[in-house]
């Protein structure tokens, strides 16, 4: 009977054995799972979080992963020129996530963990690599647009020409763009928002989206062409831009003449960045832009207006103006003062463009503000006086009256060429009109001039004018309105009181013509 009930229990005994062995095997499975997946996270790119706090990523930035270290893969450029990529690690760049703006990691590592590729690019990566401070942070991506505004709901999609995501976090806008691919495979496109060009050669659409490697030669020039990421902390380099970073050249990717054409405002950037980084432009690029220097006129007025202001109020202007001329770019954006321009290059509308230039980059230089409307009241101020005179001999009428329509007729002249707002002409107006009447002092005059709310920008050009002409009446106007500003009330009433009376024009007297009256009443006899 024992031996009985050892044998029913044998049976349950070996049931448990075999459910302990077959827990043992899933328990060492799942060990050597857990092993094999260490190894991977060791071997693959670490990828940071943005939660994460400071220290631990600083700590995480200072590994460089190993597979870093490889040899150069080839890629083909715009115009088909074998390239090798270069991947920097960590450890052989200076970049560190402590310069680059919150805001753009907080992109970066949700394109990230979300499975997308991000890097950061263009002119953020450029800056940081020669130790500056970037003015913006632009990140691409392998996500479409949509699929950017899905993640963000602080974006919204700008732009036709290039769809664009504009990820906003109060006044800063983290751009977002995907991949460009190239254009030639949808020439025959019927579908017109995808890729459209003109016959001249000027991309009116380009939404086609390629991968990292399409991009990188998309892009206008090699400088730009530089991607950091933040999942491996590595700089990544298509079509040798570190190289022409580190001899200082400004080289055009692919073709020049073909990107001039696809974009003409390319030719300003290139002058632009010449300038602002005291780089040279590379001969072939450099060789075409006063060929195709007129393609400008093709450009929308307000695109021209917006480059307007980063060629002359970013703090190089003086340097780029003189590039600008160099090359015959200056003309097209400003045909007024151009046809003005002497061979000795000594006229006075010269001379105050050169000095409101310098002037301009000093205060920039100097964390002080400057205004569009004193840049242009200076730049066209002589060839409103020239109109001016113009129009009085020839039309008969005052001065006045004839400045006054020669100031419509240069700013619409103008504004045909870069679309100046209306809030910045009518700042200009009003720049231009005190000009004519600073010399009115008497009386209250003076106070009601300097209650002027541009009364000071209109100052700033009455001794831009008195330095350039040296002119005598000039000068000592300048001096009086310096030392009126700075005197006591008292000190200001004895300044009025000594004006002599060719402060003001004298009056015409008023004749007035005699009373009639009416006739007499003959009273009736």
């Amino acid at each position: 009977m024992a031996e009985g009930n050892v044998k029913a229990k044998n049976p349950e005994r070996r049931d448990n054995d075999q459910r302990r062995e077959n827990r043992g095997r899933r328990e060492d499975n799942a060990n050597r799972g857990e092993r094999r997946n260490n190894n991977n996270r060791r071997s693959t790119p670490y990828q940071p979080r943005g939660e994460r706090n400071d220290q631990r990523g600083e700590r995480s930035e200072q590994r460089a992963p190993v597979e870093h270290v490889q040899k150069p893969r080839p890629s083909f450029d715009y115009a088909g020129e074998t390239r090798a990529i270069t991947i920097v690690p960590r450890d052989e760049h200076n970049i560190s996530r402590r310069d680059i703006s919150e805001n753009a990691l907080k992109v970066l590592y949700r394109l990230n963990k979300s499975g997308f590729e991000a890097f950061l690019v263009g002119g953020g990566v450029r800056d940081l690599l020669l130790d500056k401070k970037p003015k913006d942070f632009d990140i691409t991506t392998n996500a479409t647009p949509d699929q950017v505004r899905k993640l963000f709901r602080n974006c919204r999609l700008v732009g036709r020409r290039f769809r664009l995501a504009h990820v906003m976090f109060g006044p800063e806008i983290i751009e977002v763009a995907t991949f460009r691919g190239h254009h030639e495979q949808y020439e025959e496109t019927d579908d017109k928002n995808v890729s459209q060009q003109a016959q001249n050669g000027m991309l009116l659409r380009d939404n086609i989206f390629g991968s990292i490697e399409d991009d990188a030669q998309r892009r206008d020039f090699t400088i730009n062409s530089l991607y950091y990421g933040v999942a491996d902390f590595t700089v990544r380099d298509y079509t040798g831009g570190l190289r022409d970073l580190q001899n200082g050249i400004i080289r055009l990717i692919g073709d020049p003449e073909t990107r001039y054409r696809e974009d003409p405002v390319r030719m300003l950037r290139a002058v632009r960045f010449a300038a602002k980084l005291d780089m040279k432009i590379s001969p072939e690029t450099a060789e075409p832009i006063p060929r195709l220097a007129t393609l400008l006129q093709e450009i929308p007025p307000a695109r021209l207006f917006e480059e307007s202001l980063k060629l002359l109020q970013a703090g190089y202007g003086y340097a780029t103006y003189q590039k600008l001329c160099e090359y015959q770019l200056f003309q097209p954006l400003f045909p007024l003062i151009a046809r003005q321009f002497t061979e000795a290059g000594d006229s006075p509308m010269e001379h105050i463009l050169l000095q409101v230039l310098k002037n301009t980059d000093h205060r920039l230089q100097n964390d002080q503000r400057v205004n569009p409307a004193f840049l242009f009241a200076a730049m066209l101020w002589y060839p409103v006086i020239e109109h001016a005179q113009k129009l009085a001999q020839e039309g008969g009428l005052t001065y006045y009256d004839a400045f006054s329509l020669a100031m419509n007729d240069v700013l619409d002249e103008q504004c045909r060429t870069l679309a100046i707002p209306k809030r910045i002409t009518t700042l200009v107006r009003d720049i231009w009109a005190l000009q004519l009447r600073l010399s009115r002092r008497q009386g209250k005059r003076a106070h009601k001039l300097m209650e002027h709310p541009k009364f000071r920008a209109a100052f700033d050009l009455l001794a831009l004018r008195a330095e350039v002409e040296q002119h005598r009446e000039l000068q000592s106007l300048t001096e009086w309105w310096s030392e009126f500003q700075e005197a006591t009330p008292a000190s200001q009433k004895t300044m009025l009181g000594t004006l002599g009376e060719d402060a003001v024009p004298a009056r015409r007297a008023r004749t007035r013509r005699p009373r009639k009256r009416a006739p007499r009443k003959e009273s009736g006899q």
